[in-house]
């Protein structure tokens, strides 16, 4: 599943987020979009246990902040 988190105020640890990850998605990736307004993700992991991670990191996400993006499989690589 592939996440936004919009960013508010000083760039989030991406370290930390992919580490707290890690523990659930090794492949999980993290990173911040080209304009530095929303981290970006992408992970097996559900969303609870994204944003428990995201907690654990010291990024608690808002609702309203961490938003799920529609799915951009297409099956080619059956994964």
């Amino acid at each position: 599943m592939q996440f936004t988190l919009r960013i508010h105020g000083e760039a989030p640890d991406l370290a930390a987020i992919s580490r707290e990850l890690a523990t659930l998605d090794p492949a999980a990736l993290v990173d911040i979009d080209a304009r530095g307004q929303a981290v970006r993700i992408a992970t097996s992991a559900t969303e609870a246990e994204l944003r428990s991670s995201l907690r654990r990191a010291g990024m608690p996400a808002a609702p309203h902040d961490l938003i799920q993006l529609p799915s951009e499989c297409c099956g080619g690589c059956g994964g």
